[in-house]
């Protein structure tokens, strides 16, 4: 057999077993660079302008490493713009930085001694540390995403301290504020004491707390005969004392107190009960609650030894203006009405303080109540409020008043429950609401809601319950504080009038601060006085005035990356794509400003992903130790492996990562890129000449692998459309493992290693080979880019140097490959499905002869389990034609196919496998029955016989 060795088409290649992804990635980033192939792929679609498709990035923020998360979404951006690139779009992707913002401040207050909130020296030199933490970050992660394989305009990103970004968004907040958008207003927002800031309802986490839950009398004031008189019950006992029952789980709001709501449609029970409480123990009074809630509420007091009975009910429409006691301050307050009172928990009535909810407050606008405001920034009380109060932490504050209330007998029970309250998400602290001065977009102004939900409607949304989502939320957001008592951002760009105090956005005022801007970035607002940024003779349009002052709050930073669609695009995008709770960031202040700006969404379909867990369901955390870096996995597996993870499953769930879920898609990658590297290695000799011989004479079998490539590349087309990654990936490994490695290559081998060099047979194999590695590398070379650029350059190497050793004039012919071999396979078309191996009766019969094999297979099995058969290709398959009529038609190419020695069709319907007739040959192996034929050589069957000869 040794001499024989050497007549074997063997395969062939330079083209490393092992991946060594750091050195392919290395040489990729490298000739990335050097070649700027980034720009040629934009540069080559640039004509295209009818075929324009642009993804717009989301801003994340330069405060660290890039983790999981990051990897994610920046991975499948790219995998989109590649595959859109390769499929014929303009698609330049311009990604960006959100540098303001409280997580920056949040670190540089952490690190330096600057506070960025004295004078205007320290502001402005904090300003500028901020700045230096930002960009410093900017670098890291860039050079991070870059190592991922991540294209795009790396030299030119959009960064929000840009000076032409903060001009722009000074400019549409003018436009808004023309629109009359803006407004500057009293109302409770929600506010962080540890960050001393307001929040937007982006800006918070909602996590279970504890809280206390107490039920409290507010005692009526009013003379028993007034009452009585009003609600037309003159039967009640009026010798005893009345008391509403407020259910809370905020004692702390109870200083703020001015009303307590009952329903209007509801029936109130008055019940007459046994006093639970110090010093009034074994006293009966009257108490009023919700008659839906009287069982509940006798629940939660039989324990301790309550004793209650109803002796009437009224409506609640005619409790309103009946005065009630405060239950620890001196003073008076009414019960009004309103539907925020339910049957769901409580008592049928509620503690109003306007300072401390949205809700309160409507109450208070409909009924004129003062706003109450004695919690200062830090959430410590003033001096408004009794002595026992001030200056206490809101926090500390609940205790106090509950000993105050159980002193004064005011307090009827207490208890803790948990429930799910708002965290700031920066320092994860509780938030509460309090009232203030702040600048807002109402969302009700000229329909501004109604034209977002129409937006909404307009878009396309994937999965498609993100419309459902994003709609319930704008459906019942309220108006967006916009403003933050922070340093480091964009100013609100208002000026007060010092003589009327009014203030001025629009007109001469916005215009005077986007020059400023423009020239000198937001540090200008800082360094100067108004008069000196104000043109001079700058008059107050309410009184004439000529003196102002500087508003000293900055914008919410989801305003400035909202503004992001003007400040980089020049039309609509084509899609934003994010993690799912920009639902209520990113997604909702973009379209929320854009829609007030000009009319719609800045986008024409959204995409969201989810979050990344471990594989047991767990959020990913520090203290866990469950947390999987993104640059260990470049380093241990490579960028590939990465990729090819984010791609793996529906991203549009939540996504598991693990070391053991690595490992496996490492495997996935590993059987990918061997089946490539099989493919290359029988392709050393191939040519342009073989190819056009091969495409001549296809068996078919060929045109049977070639038809299922074509329906590979119909299915992975709409999977990228569709955004359907997992698809891509699941379609390329079936496709590979199972059509290719399993049956198609394993099938083709004795052809290749055995027949003739040039013959038909080897010919066709290796055209339809050729066709397979050109159309794969590029259907993978979005996900997979760095090992699609290197199997590239392999391709090109070996084409291009193959010699084609025919006969006659072509005994030196030299085949040059169809692409310059500088070329990138970026810079490729995506591939398109040939509709001439699209034959659906040769997918048919195919189904059935693939069908038939397994069930051979299965018999092959059982002969060789039982010792009677070494190998398949010693056998003779016989196969009963009952019911497989067909079989007829493809019985020269079956034993190819099953891999065996005979096939013989019979009568009947069994399928036996025997030991087939003849002897082995020598060079191929296979068992048959001319071995010997020729009498030089023996131990050659026939076919064998004339290669060598």
């Amino acid at each position: 057999m040794t001499e024989y060795k050497k007549t074997l088409n063997l395969p062939q290649t330079d083209f490393p077993i092992r991946a060594s992804a750091a050195k392919v990635e290395e040489a990729c980033l490298g000739r990335w660079a050097a070649e700027d192939t980034y720009h040629k792929i934009v540069e080559s679609r640039k004509s295209n302008a009818e075929r324009r498709y642009l993804l717009h990035d989301g801003p994340p923020y330069p405060n660290g490493d890039i983790h999981l998360g990051h990897a994610l979404n920046k991975v499948l951006k790219d995998i989109i713009v590649k595959y859109k690139s390769m499929a014929g779009y303009y698609s330049p992707y311009v990604p960006g930085w959100d540098c303001h913002g409280l997580p920056i401040e949040t670190q540089l207050l952490k690190e330096s001694r600057v506070t960025g909130h004295e004078s205007r020296v320290d502001i402005l030199e904090f300003r500028n540390k901020c700045k230096e933490y930002a960009l410093k970050y900017v670098d890291l992660q860039r050079a991070e995403f870059k190592k991922l394989g991540i294209f795009g305009e790396w030299d030119r990103p959009y960064l929000t301290i840009d000076h032409s970004y903060e001009a722009k968004i000074i400019e549409l907040f003018g436009s808004l504020a023309e629109k009359g958008y803006v407004y500057r207003g009293l109302k409770p927002i929600h506010w962080c004491p540890t960050d001393r800031t307001a929040l937007a309802e982006a800006e918070l986490e909602y996590e279970d707390d504890r809280s206390p839950s107490i039920y409290v009398k507010f005692e009526i004031r009013n003379p028993k005969s007034e009452v009585n008189s009003k609600i037309k019950n003159p039967n009640l006992l009026t010798n005893l004392p009345w008391s509403v029952i407020v259910w809370t789980t905020t004692p702390w709001t109870l200083p703020s107190n001015v009303a307590v709501a009952a329903n209007a449609d509801l029936e109130y029970v008055f019940l007459m009960v046994e006093s639970l409480t110090i010093p009034t123990v074994g006293k009966k009074e009257v108490f009023i609650i919700a008659e839906g809630l009287v069982e509940d509420f006798k629940s939660r007091l039989y324990h301790v030894g309550a004793k209650c009975h109803p002796i009437d009910k009224t409506k609640g429409a005619l409790l309103e203006g009946i005065l009630v006691k405060h239950p620890f301050i001196d003073k008076e307050v009414p019960v009004v009405l309103d539907n925020l009172v339910t049957l769901e928990q409580g008592t049928g009535f509620v503690h109003i303080a306007p300072g401390h909810g949205i809700e309160d407050y409507q109450v208070g606008l409909k009924y004129k109540l003062p706003i109450i405001m004695p919690v200062d920034a830090n959430g410590n009380f003033d001096n408004t409020v009794p002595d026992f109060l001030k200056g206490k932490n809101y926090n500390d504050a609940n205790k106090l008043i509950t000993d105050k209330m159980k002193e004064n007998g005011a307090l009827l029970k207490q208890e803790l429950i948990k429930h799910s309250y708002p965290h700031c998400w920066r320092c994860k602290n509780p938030v509460i609401f309090r009232a203030t001065e702040q600048w807002f977009v109402s969302v009700n102004k000229n329909n501004l809601r109604q034209n977002a939900l129409k937006a909404i409607a307009d878009t396309k949304w994937y999965p498609a319950w993100g419309e459902t989502r994003i709609r319930g939320m704008v459906e019942t957001r309220p108006d967006w504080c916009i403003s933050r008592q922070r340093s480091w951002g964009v100013p609100i760009p208002a000026f007060y009038c010092k003589k009327c105090g009014k203030p001025s956005l629009t007109g001469v005022f916005n215009q005077a601060i986007r020059e400023l801007v423009l020239k000198e970035g937001t540090n200008g607002w800082f360094a100067r006085e108004a008069k000196d940024i104000l043109p001079a003779g700058t008059k107050c349009p309410f009184c004439g005035g000529a003196e102002f002052t500087k508003e000293t709050d900055i914008l919410d930073v989801w305003f400035e990356s909202g503004s992001s669609f003007a400040a980089v695009l020049d039309r609509p995008a084509d899609l934003y794509l994010e993690g799912s709770d920009q639902h209520r960031g990113w997604f909702q202040s973009s379209l929320l400003i854009s829609t007030g700006y000009q009319g719609r969404a800045p986008f024409n379909a959204v995409l969201t992903h989810g979050f990344t867990i471990d594989d047991k369901g767990k959020k990913m955390s520090k203290s866990l130790g469950n947390v999987v870096d993104p640059q260990d996995v470049v380093q241990r597996y490579g960028a590939d492996v990465l990729r090819l993870w984010v791609a793996s499953t529906d991203f549009r769930n939540d996504m598991a990562a693990s070391e053991k879920i690595l490992k496996q898609v490492q495997e996935a990658y590993t059987k990918i890129r061997n089946t490539c590297r099989f493919l290359i290695s029988n392709l050393y000799d191939y040519s342009h000449e073989s190819r056009v011989a091969g495409r001549g004479s296809l068996l078919e079998i060929d045109k049977w692998i070639l038809l299922k490539l074509n329906r590979l590349v119909e299915r992975v087309t709409k999977a990228y459309d569709e955004f359907e990654f997992h698809v891509v990936y699941h379609s390329l490994y079936d496709f590979c493992v199972n059509d290719l490695s399993a049956l198609y290559l394993d099938m083709s081998k004795d052809r290749l290693y055995c027949g003739g060099k040039d013959s038909p047979e080897r010919r066709s194999a290796q055209f339809a080979m050729n066709e397979i590695l050109l159309t794969l590398v590029k259907l993978m070379a979005p996900v997979l880019s760095f090992t699609s650029e290197d199997i590239n350059k392999y391709i090109k190497f070996e084409i291009r140097n193959s010699k084609f050793e025919g006969k006659g004039e072509n005994s030196k012919f030299e085949f040059v490959s169809d692409f310059d071999i500088r070329d990138s396979i970026f810079l490729h078309d995506f591939p398109k499905a040939d509709p001439q191996y699209l034959d659906a009766k040769l997918e048919e019969r195919w189904e059935k002869i693939i069908a038939l094999k397994l069930k051979v297979y299965k018999e092959l099995e059982a002969v060789r389990g039982r010792k009677e058969l070494g190998s398949s290709i010693e056998a003779l398959v016989e196969i009963g034609t009952k019911g497989r009529e067909w079989a007829r038609e493809v019985e020269a190419i079956l034993p190819l196919v099953f891999i065996v020695a005979k096939v013989k069709l019979t009568d009947g319907e069994a399928i036996a496998v025997k030991r087939a007739p003849g002897q082995k040959c020598e060079r191929c192996w296979i068992v048959k029955e001319d071995v010997g034929s020729d009498k030089q050589r023996p131990t050659l069957c026939g076919r064998c016989s004339s290669v060598v000869r």
